[in-house]
């Protein structure tokens, strides 16, 4: 078996699982914007659970080889990492958005009129 062969079923993980991360952080924002704070907590966490998994499945590709095996080139690997990456930083920022906006709507003291109007503003530049 040659050293793609053993690469291409690791970054068939790693992108599946990160899109999983993906759909679930963009599940987050869906309850943010509705305020249904809880299950943006929850969703959030399931996406980083999805992210683990996938850096997982990356690591041991690094130990091995920083153990001496040895890997060709392979462009589906490359795309898997750059993939985990970008959606890492998706879900940290999601994360992030959740702290803010809570804290942002407990310091209003619940007035959603104006929560909602700094929501739609947001989403709308997204």
């Amino acid at each position: 078996m040659d050293e793609n062969s053993l690469l291409i079923p690791v970054a068939m993980k790693i992108i599946m699982n990160s899109g999983n991360a993906r759909t679930k952080a963009n599940e987050a924002l869906e309850a943010l914007s509705i305020f249904d704070f809880s299950n943006a907590h929850k969703k959030i966490v399931e996406a980083r659970e999805d992210i683990k998994k996938a850096h997982q499945e990356q690591t041991e590709i690094i130990q091995k080889e920083a153990a001496g095996e040895h890997y060709k080139t392979c462009l589906l690997f490359t795309h898997a990492q750059d993939t985990l990456m970008t959606i890492m930083s998706e879900v940290n920022l999601t994360e992030k958005m959740i702290i803010l906006f809570e804290s942002f709507y407990q310091i209003q003291g619940h007035k959603e009129n104006y929560f909602c109007l700094f929501l739609m503003c947001f989403f709308y530049i997204l």
